[in-house]
């Protein structure tokens, strides 16, 4: 039997890398149903999979005081209903109010914008620091213009894609029922199906598993939520129309890593220039400091070093999957990084690591 080299290994690792790839790019098209029907399935999990690390805490607190599982779950699904419902009559039409205006309001922005740029250009000080025969404006009016057409495109793509999930969302309910009320039992299910030599990895894995998602979501979740009232804060400050719900938007887009952060401060900053382009700027400073304290304070405190991702893999990551499966894909390459992590980890313990060291 031939023994091939590690070099020679490699390269044919490489090259059957780059096939696999070349050979999907020619037959994709093939699969747009079935990435269709995947995403019907697969978009109610994950929202029942984000939902149930929320709410596990709060089943396993109840539990303490003797509350039965299927109890504690129903009670849970009646407060969150009401919650729901509050938000259906209280902020529901507040937001609904602010979209519907800035739909409408949107084609006389470009008026409103080019107004703003003429007026940059008779600012004596501006005009020392861009010289007009150095920076060209309209340049930068028609980039912002094709940046509002596009933030609007997105806007109402974005409204087709929830109109299109609306079944979807009744689905998730009833899976996160099952997760709550069988979830715990499923590590167990699992190593009892495991070789007997590889069943105290196989635990240990399932709990690296469980504790990653469950630090990620929920700190996540918390992390945007104070970023969030910093920013709506600070917007009310400045007295920025559409506020609420460009703050919430903010919100759900930051669930990107890297790119939703300027995603969505493109609407923030245009909606301010359409005011004034100090608006505009306090704006900015707002997103950049709630930023940085969120950066710096208290996504640290609430994550420690259970993310020790360095920015470049992050940026990478969250490109590659944006590219290959779209936004879903990017809210989801961060956890799906770190379990693939955390399996790299243990294989590399259990079978290479001794051949490694030995080497």
């Amino acid at each position: 039997m031939i023994k091939l080299t590690r070099a020679i290994q490699i390269a044919l690792f490489v090259t059957l890398l780059f096939v696999i790839i070349f050979l999907y790019a020619q037959v994709d098209h093939l699969f747009a149903s079935f990435g269709s029907l995947v995403q019907i399935i697969f978009v109610p999990i994950l929202l029942a999979a984000f939902f149930y690390y929320l709410i596990r805490p709060l089943i396993g607190f109840m539990g303490k005081y003797r509350i039965k599982r299927t109890p504690a779950i129903l009670i849970v699904f009646l407060i969150l209903t009401a919650f729901l419902v509050w938000f259906v009559l209280a902020m529901l039409p507040l937001l609904q109010k602010q979209f519907i205006s800035l739909i409408e309001n949107a084609p006389s922005f470009f008026d409103a914008i080019g107004k703003q740029i003429h007026e940059l250009q008779q600012n004596e000080m501006f005009s020392s620091i861009f010289p007009a025969s150095e920076f060209d404006w309209s340049t930068v009016s028609n980039y912002i213009n094709k940046g509002l057409s596009s933030v609007n495109a997105y806007i109402g793509s974005l409204v087709n894609f929830v109109s299109n999930f609306t079944i979807v969302l009744f689905i998730t309910p009833i899976i996160l029922f099952f997760l709550l009320r069988e979830g715990e039992k499923l590590p167990a299910r699992v190593v009892r199906g495991t070789p007997h030599r590889f069943k105290g990895d196989v635990q240990e894995m399932l709990g690296d598993f469980d504790k990653v998602l469950s630090n990620f979501i929920v700190g996540r979740v918390l992390v945007n939520l104070a970023l969030g009232v910093l920013m709506y804060i600070g917007f009310i400050i400045i007295d920025l129309r559409y506020a609420l719900l460009l703050t919430t938007i903010a919100v759900i887009a930051n669930f990107i890593p890297f790119v939703g952060a300027i995603l969505s401060s493109v609407p923030i900053v245009i909606v301010g220039l359409v005011d004034s382009p100090s608006k505009a700027i306090w704006a900015l400073i707002i997103i950049l400091l709630a930023q940085q304290i969120q950066d710096n304070l208290i996504a640290p405190y609430i994550f420690g070093k259970q993310l020790n991702i360095h920015p470049l893999t992050t940026i990478i990551l969250v490109l590659g999957a944006g590219k290959m499966g779209g936004i879903i894909a990017m809210i989801i390459i961060i956890p799906a990084y770190l379990i693939v992590k955390v399996i790299a980890i243990k294989v590399y313990k259990l079978f290479l690591k001794e051949k490694w060291e030995n080497i």
